[in-house]
């Protein structure tokens, strides 16, 4: 609703409406904030109760290390960059070498690539002197670092990989599908 004219707002209610019947449809606006508190309790009504192994307060995800790590780089992609570049990035962990925890100071290799559609986004995703993606691999690192509970060395390159998004081979390798 948020990308409608107020003109087209009913119309294309009543086909989204005729669409999901018998399941509620209620109007909200992500830009300004409308309504997200009522459809925050409507989905929460329907969630399902949750079983014992929910209750486990050491159990908060069912994703591994690696697959958070890859998150956790993408979401400071998206921070980073904002509307510059489409949410349309992937990132895949190429590497990954477990720390040894008898040294002094354990230190997990990690070295990922960050996947774009367009041979623009690359030196967005770059900055002047490699400066965006050094502030990417900072922030994202920390985050990382506080997961797994030792340090990291990570390691970030950016690949284009054209049109990806349509391609089912690589949104399987890339973890998507």
């Amino acid at each position: 609703m948020d990308r409608l004219r107020p003109e087209h707002v009913r119309e294309h209610y009543a086909a989204c409406e005729a669409l999901s019947a018998p399941s509620e449809l209620i109007y909200t606006n992500a830009l300004s904030g409308e309504n997200i508190d009522k459809l925050v309790d409507l989905l929460v009504a329907r969630l399902p109760e949750g079983a014992a192994l929910y209750d486990d307060p050491d159990l908060y995800t069912t994703q591994t290390q690696r697959e958070m790590a890859a998150e956790l780089i993408r979401e400071q992609v998206l921070i980073a960059t904002r509307e510059e570049v489409p949410h349309g990035v992937a990132v895949v962990l190429e590497s990954w070498e477990d720390a040894d925890l008898a040294d002094e100071k354990p230190v997990t290799r990690i070295c990922a690539a960050i996947i774009v559609e367009r041979k623009s986004q690359k030196p967005i995703l770059i900055g002047r002197g490699g400066s965006m993606l050094k502030r990417i691999g900072s922030e994202a690192r920390k985050e990382i670092e506080r997961i797994i509970g030792n340090q990291v060395y990570l390691e970030l390159f950016v690949k284009v990989r054209k049109n990806w998004r349509d391609r089912p081979a690589l949104l399987r390798e890339y973890g998507v599908l």
